[in-house]
């Protein structure tokens, strides 16, 4: 193993501005997974009922591709592979419907198969369709149903792979990026102890060596050239001093998420509900506890049976009726990112469970977001959340309030009072 390289990968992982830190152990990059690959069902869904349309605007895949985007800067412009190019008419998933339908069936199969082998032939049947413009952009799909066994793609992944290996991996051709698979796992293998059986992680270091955040360690025998690149290493290691000012302001984020799921969890107690916080919550600190103090430690057995019990569980915060054992309404904080992901659990709790005794749905969000939030919701790929009639909560409101509410207050009234239909 190359030492060069394994100091490279230390400091990569030390670096807050690096993908590492700032994406590969975001917390909601893993509470997404689940709602993006209910978003990939539902795009299978659509084309086998022959209701997916001929456009990608407004389409179930924009949806998902639109918030695999958002997963910060690794899959930014992640939706230009799928973007119609009416010139070179492609992707050609979108007028042929013979190639729509082979599109769905490689998301079917590797939607429901979990062996390497199947999901390998899926995409050398999806090679040999030769369909225009469809090619290895599809990984970032698939990444998120098969984490450990397929790697993320872009052009940086590709262009790192390159400079670490001294491969010449195309862009654009699914055998290429089947090979270059091959060496990303050999690549993993070797530093593992350093890495991740989750793929994503030398995937974002590849990216980073790619954009030219890091360049590739320099062969063992050029001296010089090897001085060199360990001062262009300390040259990052300070602008990665200015970069942590940037994780900090995002960990402000994170905070202020936690703070509104404290005040929601503290509101709903006052009230006499039972509270439930996310599973992957529930250990975040707060108010010199834990998020999680307090309250339920499971949900009902009619929740944890009904289907789609392991997204209900992550939504941000439930409140529930302890008489009745049944949820009262659902809150999903979404301070700056996609509501992709917490329309999707809604609907998964609203589906599986009675909708009839939910009292409300409510998507809590900063005061400017709302039009964001409106604009989203009226999209059609949305147009089953109608029935459920979601509410949106402004922060303002909810801390103006919240503490006259928990003193005099009773029920979901005042809540309806101080939000918002969207639908």
């Amino acid at each position: 193993m190359s030492q060069p390289l394994r100091a490279l990968i230390q400091r990569w992982r030390d670096d807050p501005g690096a993908t590492y830190r700032s994406w590969f152990l975001w917390e909601e990059r893993v509470k997404n997974f689940r709602s993006i690959r209910r978003g990939i069902q539902q795009v299978v869904a659509d084309i086998e009922a022959g209701t997916f349309g001929n456009a990608y605007r407004g389409s179930s895949l924009e949806t998902v591709v639109h918030s695999i985007a958002e997963q910060r800067q690794i899959f930014k412009g992640a939706d230009h592979a799928f973007l119609w190019k009416p010139k070179l008419r492609i992707p050609d998933i979108y007028e042929n419907s013979d190639n729509q339908r082979a599109f769905g069936r490689l998301l079917d199969a590797c939607v429901c198969c979990n062996a390497e082998a199947q999901i390998l032939a899926a995409i050398r049947q999806i090679d040999a369709k030769q369909i225009k413009g469809l090619g290895p952009a599809v990984a970032n799909l698939l990444y998120f149903l098969h984490p450990t066994l397929i790697p993320p793609f872009n052009t940086a992944i590709v262009n790192g792979y390159n400079a670490l290996t001294g491969a010449k991996v195309k862009l654009g051709r699914w055998d290429e990026f089947l090979a270059m698979r091959q060496g990303i796992l050999a690549l993993n293998a070797g530093y593992r102890d350093l890495l991740s059986n989750d793929l994503g992680a030398i995937g974002g270091l590849l990216f980073d060596v790619g954009s030219g955040r890091y360049a590739p360690p320099p062969r063992e025998d050029d001296v010089a050239a090897r001085v060199a690149w360990e001062a262009d290493l300390a040259k990052v290691r300070e602008e990665s001093a200015k970069a942590s000012k940037v994780l900090i302001a995002g960990r402000e984020g994170d905070r202020t998420h936690t703070e509104i799921q404290g005040w929601l969890r503290d509101l709903g107690k006052a009230l006499g509900y039972g509270v439930w916080i996310a599973a992957n919550d529930r250990s975040r600190p707060y108010g010199g506890g834990k998020l999680a103090d307090g309250c339920l430690e499971r949900l009902p057995d009619m929740v944890e049976r009904a289907s789609g019990a392991d997204a209900v569980r992550l939504i941000d915060v439930l409140w529930l009726d302890p008489a009745q054992d049944r949820v009262v309404a659902a809150y999903e904080v979404e301070h700056s990112t996609s509501i992709y992901s917490g329309i999707v659990r809604m609907l998964d709790l609203a589906l599986g469970t009675d909708a009839h005794a939910l009292e409300g749905l409510f998507l809590v969000a900063p005061n400017g977001r709302e039009e964001e939030v409106r604009a989203q919701l009226s999209r059609p790929a949305f147009s089953r959340v109608a029935d459920l009639r979601v509410r949106y909560l402004p922060y303002g409101e909810l801390e103006s309030h919240r503490d006259s509410i928990a003193r005099f207050g009773s029920g979901m009234k005042a809540i309806h009072a101080i939000s918002r239909t969207l639908t």
